[in-house]
This record gives structure tokens, sequence and C-alpha cells, in this order.
């Protein structure tokens, strides 16, 4: 059975037929993640869901435990992992309620964030050219177009640091980058997903057009709050009609090996392993227990 983690927002662990739901608390070397997991199998595919804020929306993008988080959901078997989010819109065809999965990612959390698992004694250096698993963004893509929903397939996402949205400066300078979308929490989820050998992708939904857009309303919290209420069936309808065709996408994937994703770590990790404490390879098992013996 494929096991698909979901990283998003209050409510998506309610998906129609989702069966055997229950709640897991699980502690890792990197605190506690956001909440408890919520796990649970839809059709041929097990799912474990966390809610990057927390529920209730308590943690700011800078204060989300991203690392405890990736690494929870590695430590329970997850090799796919999609990630919700709303995002404001930087291109005027991209509008409020359409969908966009991000094939790039611009930093601009100026490095608040802890974005590695590696460090005190153990040095490894992933690829990150594509950030974004083609075949899962791909499948997302498809999925977003069968349930009749505006899909932009690929597209640069930047992230900033917030938790305050843009300045009009700072807006036009991203446009004039030509970025798709911004948000607040992709960084450093991407990177950790990759040093963990996931399959990652972003299934982002537009609330706003940040404040750029001379003759729409600037971004407010309310704003987005509203869009997501009323985008939320879509967000389910999409997951639902994804989801159970992971299994398959799995099994096609790792007959033809279309990405580099699970190994990432092959030749990433340049410490010889026998100058890795021992420690560091007993708290880092559920990433680098392929290539690291304790």
């Amino acid at each position: 059975m494929t096991t698909v983690g979901i990283i998003g927002g209050t409510g998506l662990y309610a998906l129609d037929g989702l069966s055997f739901a229950r709640e897991i608390k699980v502690d890792t070397p990197f605190g506690s993640p956001s909440d408890v997991l919520v796990t649970g199998d839809l059709e041929s595919v097990h799912l474990v869901f966390v809610p990057r804020h927390g529920r209730g929306h308590s943690l700011l993008p800078t204060e989300v435990p991203y690392r405890a988080n990736v690494f929870a959901l590695k430590s329970l078997g997850v090799e796919w992992l999609i990630s919700v989010s709303a995002v404001g819109s930087m291109r005027e065809d991209i509008n409020p309620g359409d969908f966009v999965v991000p094939s790039q990612f611009v930093d601009r959390t100026h490095g608040q964030r802890p974005s590695t698992f590696f460090g005190e004694g153990i040095v490894a250096h992933v690829g990150l050219g594509d950030p974004v698993c083609s075949p899962l963004a791909e499948h997302l893509a498809a999925s977003v177009v069968a349930c009749g929903v505006q899909c932009h397939p690929k597209g640069t996402y930047v992230c900033m640091e917030g938790p305050a949205f843009s300045t009009r400066a700072e807006s036009s300078i991203y446009r004039s980058w030509e970025v798709d979308v911004i948000g607040m929490t992709a960084i450093p989820e991407c990177k950790l997903a990759r040093e963990a050998e996931m399959h990652y992708a972003t299934l982002a939904l537009v609330t706003d057009y940040d404040c750029w857009h001379q003759s729409e309303k600037d971004v407010s919290a309310s704003a987005v709050v509203e869009i997501l209420k009323r985008n939320a069936a879509n967000v389910r309808r999409v997951l639902e009609h994804a989801l159970p065709g992971m299994d398959a996408m799995d099994k096609q994937h790792a007959e033809h090996a279309h990405c580099g994703c699970a190994t990432a770590l092959a030749s990433a990790i340049l410490t010889h392993e026998g100058a890795i404490p021992k420690e560091r390879k007993e708290v880092l098992q559920p990433i680098i227990g392929k290539y690291v013996t304790t």
C-alpha cells in the first residue's frame, strides 16, 4: 500500500471515504510536529495528515516546526508528500480560486528557518535544481483539471518570511522577477522533503492578488480565510480524485524510475561514515538509514 503524506489546513482529514482514521502523537529529534498526525486509508492508499499551523491555526509561518513535521511523516513511512497551501497571485491571468502546481521556488525567508536535517558532524548537499517531483505534480494537475477547476500546472512560487504581507514596492519587485505566486510556507518544506527522499509537490490555492493589482483590494487575512472557506470543497474534491490513483502511479514510477527523488542522498552525503558521530547516525536513521549504518 502506498503511503501519502498531506501537509495542510484544518479539515482535510475529513476526506470522504477515509477509513480507520486515528490520531498518532509522534516525537522527533527536532521537537514536536505542529499537531498530532491523523492516519487512515482511502481505497489503496494509506494517508498521514498533519495540519501545518496546528489546529486552530496557532503557528506563524516562521514558527512552524518544518523539520519535525517532515521527520514525523518520514518515520511513519510517507513516500509521497502533498503540501496544500494558500498563495497570492502575481499575474493577471491567475485568479483567486484557481489552483497552481508550482515547479520552482524562490527563497526569501532570510535564513530564519532551519532548513536541513544535517550538520553537527554530518554534511550533505542534495540537488534542488528541480525541487518538485514531476510525476506527482503532473498527477495533481490532472486531478485539478478533472474536477473542473482552473489549473496552472507550472510556475514559480516566491516564499516570503511574513507574517506581514508584502509592501507595494516588494510586490512590484517580485512581479519584475516574473514569479507566478507568493506564499509563506513552501520553504523549507521542499528542501526537507528532498533530504528525506520524498516525492514532493505543492497544491496551491490562489486567494488574492497580493497588493500589486490596481483594481483589486489588497490582500488581507480575512479575505484569504473567506476564499479558503468558499474553495475548501474544491481542495477536498481534488485530493479525493488524486489520492486513489496514487498507488498505481507509485507502481508505475517504481517500474520506470521517472525521477530521482527517492535516491536524492545517494551521492549527497560527503562525510565519511566512520567520521559521523554515533548519536547522529542514530538520530537520523529514518533519513539516512539506507546509506549509513549505526
